[in-house]
């Protein structure tokens, strides 16, 4: 069979669910997988994490320069964690054969410190099975790397056994330069994964990598690597693990976690939330800190703009500010509302970019009219009750309205 059936096969079998954006070289392996393709590659990316918090395996199918719209929440979801594996598979066009430039994809193993694997014809099934284990293991995407050359040619893959593994999300009591820490430590392990892979070996007296980041060997046994496109092994032979002397930052250690300023407007609506039991997936910016004592009604987050569709595949609630939607939530938000997905959207409306020093921002109802959003008074507590609960039925968007004091401060708990 050729590659591209091959691929397709494989995918299928190690993943429950795959999502696309069309493109060459990977059109047709879109096709084969069935894959739902949506409105840009961001949002697929942040479905498949939205699917690995609800414990299904996902798939992420895009042509080199697709790759690039993924770049927030792949480089994020490294030092947030995961639980079933996301593997993107990425189609890239060396000669620009359909594209308008060159791109190799292998660089962003560097950028967000993932697995990155390019097999070929011998290794292809074991080698997406072995991504899908690399990202449960080290609870991070990974990344497999496709060209014409592979796609179209003629392949067998033997069958390939599915062993899913639990991964996990940053332990809840680390700070976020804890997690940046932690998520150092498994980096470093993944060297080691790299360079034990059974699918690296020579062939006709050539080193033929398939783990190829981390670098997958000695510097002089890489200089000998078989590559497609820029010498990426080359440049990357002397390559070592991350420092990670010390205990990864935490809550406890330091005494003190931020929290919403004291007389912020949407403190009812948070405690609505809480005291229901609902998680949320948030967004960066203010709702990032439902994160964080004394609410913990946030369970991940994945970039700005990346809450929507996360939760529409994860636990059905997002927790954004409006500048985060404008910013790149609304192409996730439209997709949603075309699958008719049952997602609670809960905008906090402050009319400004509350982290970033209160720059003013459009008024986001002008922009999502057409979802018929349901708009609340921030301090309008019976109308919060009825409007924050989750949908039986498709989406609904839910506009929480409120002013931040002037000149008011994130404040800090004792931990």
């Amino acid at each position: 069979m050729k590659g591209t059936e091959a691929l397709a096969m494989a995918l299928r079998r190690s993943a429950d669910r795959c999502y696309a954006v069309p493109g060459y070289p990977v059109s047709g392996l879109a096709a084969l997988t069935g894959a739902a393709i949506t409105t840009n590659e961001k949002v697929a990316l942040e479905y498949a994490l939205g699917d690995s918090l609800s414990g299904r395996r996902a798939a992420v199918i895009v042509k080199h320069v697709g790759l690039n719209a993924c770049a927030d929440p792949l480089v994020h979801a490294t030092a947030q964690g995961l639980r079933a594996g996301v593997v993107v598979v990425a189609g890239d066009d060396v000669r620009a054969a359909g594209s308008d430039v060159v791109q190799d994809s292998r660089y962003y193993g560097e950028v967000a410190r993932v697995p990155v694997l390019e097999p070929d014809g011998e290794t292809l099934g074991p080698a997406i099975e072995a991504a899908f284990e690399a990202s449960e293991t080290f609870s991070r995407v990974a990344i497999v790397r496709v060209t014409p050359g592979l796609l179209d040619a003629d392949v067998e893959t033997p069958p390939v056994l599915r062993t899913d593994r639990p991964g996990s999300l940053a332990d809840p009591d680390l700070t976020m330069g804890g997690r940046a820490r932690a998520a150092d430590q498994r980096t470093a392990a993944m060297f080691a994964w790299s360079r034990s892979s059974p699918l690296n070996r020579f062939s006709d007296g050539k080193f033929r990598p398939v783990t190829v980041y981390p670098p997958p060997a000695d510097p002089e046994l890489l200089a000998r690597a078989v590559e497609v496109g820029r010498p990426f092994l080359r440049e990357h032979r002397l390559l070592t693990p991350p420092e990670t002397a010390g205990e990864p930052e935490r809550f406890s250690s330091r005494g003190f976690s931020r929290t919403f300023c004291r007389d912020c407007p949407f403190h009812p609506a948070l405690a609505i939330l809480s005291e229901r039991g609902m998680q949320a997936t948030c967004d960066a910016g203010c709702a990032i800190l439902a994160m964080n004592p004394p609410y913990r009604v946030g369970i991940a987050t994945y970039g700005l703009g990346s809450s929507v569709a996360v939760a529409a595949t994860g636990p059905g609630v997002a927790l954004t500010g409006d500048y985060a939607l404008l910013h790149s939530g609304l192409n996730a938000l439209i997709d949603v509302y075309e699958r008719n997905f049952p997602l609670l959207c809960i905008v906090f409306a402050n009319n400004q970019m509350g982290m970033t020093g209160g720059h003013p921002i459009p008024d986001v109802l002008r922009y999502i009219a057409w979802a018929n959003p349901v708009v609340c008074n921030a301090d309008d507590i019976a109308a919060l009750r009825r409007a924050l609960s989750p949908p039986r039925e498709g989406p609904r968007t839910v506009v929480i309205e409120g002013a931040c004091p002037e000149g008011a401060r994130h404040e800090t708990v004792a931990y």
